[in-house]
């Protein structure tokens, strides 16, 4: 019975690890740490064609796949459509 509890407490103890960011006004749980955005979009389910920024006192701030962010927690991030492409 020992065992179990210790293993519960290290699965309850790898949630305290993990903090909430919004994408899409979704809440998702993620580690904190740096990420580079492109492996941050897949983690969170962000599509690889569509840009993401990171609402930053209230305005949209555009982050380039190859940065790295740091997530500490509570970021709100917002995915959309590519722009400025050829027509």
């Amino acid at each position: 019975m020992v065992n179990q509890e210790t293993a519960l407490d290290k699965n309850t103890d790898d949630h305290r690890h993990l903090v909430t960011v919004v994408v899409d006004g979704r809440k998702h749980q993620v580690k904190p740490g740096k990420y580079v955005v492109a492996e941050f979009k897949r983690l969170v389910g962000v599509p690889p064609a569509k840009e993401l920024d990171e609402v930053i006192d209230g305005k949209l701030t555009p982050l380039a796949d190859g940065a790295t962010i740091k997530i500490e927690g509570h970021e709100v991030f917002v995915s959309h459509e590519r722009t400025g492409g050829a027509s």
